[in-house]
């Protein structure tokens, strides 16, 4: 079987990135399509537009409506195409990513991805999940290939609420434990192939970050500031973690994380919080050394 990793082609990250992509956005497309919540449209939606402005790039800013449905997705495709845009930009959490990345699929598009919080690694995966207008579960959309940008604007991030970085710890806890099982296991990950040593790296890598990192970029998050440490923590949430669950595997920590979904207990929790969990409980299955699991 063929090794394979897959990443977005273009990942930038720092203070006031938002406006400051542009510069690289213009190199996708004159004109693009805009869209995000109200709430992150009075946010961070007058940085993003003067972003495009300002290396000449026109747009047209539309509100999402809050669930990343196929109705949904086809509303906005219609003015997409009323407006003639020739690339996406979603702005916001992950169902206004992820409805950014189907119209860019359907439309052929090139996407930039602007996350306003890290607490996942979704951002830059090949991957959208596609809910009924009701809000329940209605299927995986697979993409041939990764977002062709992810904008992390630090600035933003150091503002959100301090749990939610937290939960992207969590979530990104469980990428090294997830690789490593699924590398000897010589598992097909997501990227459709076995792990490379690259892969298996950045995950490593990833938890190594957690550990230096973690607790010093929770109280800049608590301060609303940017340091070394939290931009770090964002990098490990949201690229190392992506890199490392895609290209090298998930398992027993998001397979818990999944049944938990189901329970009516675990609804007020974040997924990064159930997953790290599902973190420990992996390291019990697999009878890991007391040592490692403690360092957890």
């Amino acid at each position: 079987m063929l090794k394979v990793i897959q990443s977005p082609a273009k990942y930038l990250q720092g203070p006031d990135a938002s406006t400051l992509f542009g510069q690289y956005a213009k190199n996708l497309a004159d004109s693009f399509f805009v869209i995000a919540d109200d709430f992150v449209m009075k946010l961070a939606g007058e940085k993003v537009l003067e972003g495009l402005h300002s290396h000449n790039i026109s747009c047209h800013a539309e509100r999402f409506n809050g669930e990343c449905s196929h109705v949904e997705i086809n509303r906005l495709i219609a003015i997409l195409k009323q407006h003639g845009c020739r690339g996406v930009v979603g702005i916001g959490g992950g169902k206004t990513l992820d409805t950014a990345k189907a119209i860019g699929y359907y439309q052929k598009l090139p996407v930039v991805v602007i996350p306003t919080i890290a607490s996942t690694d979704a951002p830059t995966s090949a991957l959208s999940v596609i809910y009924t207008e009701a809000g329940e579960f209605e299927e995986y959309l697979i993409y041939p290939k990764n977002p062709d940008m992810v904008v992390m604007d630090t600035a933003i991030i150091a503002k959100a609420p301090v749990r939610l970085l937290v939960a992207g710890m969590g979530d990104a806890l469980s990428t090294w434990f997830e690789a490593r099982a699924c590398y000897d296991a010589r598992a097909t990950s997501m990227a459709g192939g076995q792990s490379t040593a690259a892969a298996l790296s950045l995950a490593r890598l990833c938890y190594d970050t957690l550990l230096a990192e973690g607790e010093k970029a929770r109280l800049a998050a608590q301060a609303g500031v940017v340091t070394d440490a939290l931009e770090r923590i964002v990098e490990a949430n949201t690229y190392l973690s992506g890199i490392g669950f895609e290209s090298s595997g998930l398992a027993a920590a998001h397979a818990i994380h999944n049944g938990f979904t189901i329970l009516e207990e675990c609804h007020h929790l974040y997924h990064g919080e159930k997953v790290a969990f599902g973190t420990l409980a992996q390291l019990v299955l697999q009878n890991s050394r007391w040592k490692r699991s403690k360092r957890c």
